[in-house]
């Protein structure tokens, strides 16, 4: 009579597939980053269109204004995107939680120092264009997940 053991060790054998060869090892998927130049350059462009506005509507103060505010938005932003998609895979799942942690902290850092340079030292002429200029920069954020979005053929 079999031991128990014995017959555990003969179902598991019996049940496991059959290899053939050698055994590839496993390989990590290629996952395709996120593109995030799309969305970078979209908010660029907005701040290059209020400078434009600016410019029309009011004057080459205006036009300053409106490239200062969209500036002090889009470089923190820009920055963010820079150290938060630097790492990709389950492998780095650490580094990518605590990459966005810092990118945000360097993010609300770079954004307060900016704010203090442009009021320090050069105060905006037309305090509307700078911050309308800001918040349209900002709303370029919304386009995002429609930016990003990948093709369906991919």
């Amino acid at each position: 009579m079999k031991s128990t053991l014995e017959v555990s060790k003969a179902h598991s054998r019996a049940t496991q597939p059959r290899r053939q060869g050698r055994m590839e090892k496993p390989r990590p998927a290629k996952l395709k980053r996120p593109r995030i130049l799309g969305l970078v350059l979209a908010q660029l462009s907005v701040v290059g269109v209020a400078a434009v506005i600016g410019q029309l509507a009011a004057g080459q103060g205006a036009a300053l204004s409106a490239l200062l505010g969209g500036l002090v938005a889009w470089l923190p932003s820009s920055y963010f995107a820079w150290r938060t998609f630097r790492f990709q895979g389950a492998r780095y799942t650490r580094e990518i939680v605590k990459s966005f942690y810092r990118a945000e902290a360097g993010k609300f850092g770079l954004t307060v120092a900016l704010f203090t340079l442009v009021f320090v030292t050069v105060p905006p002429s037309n305090p509307a264009f700078f911050f309308g200029a800001y918040v349209a920069t900002l709303f370029a954020n919304w386009l995002g997940p429609w930016l990003l979005q990948r093709p369906l053929h991919t």
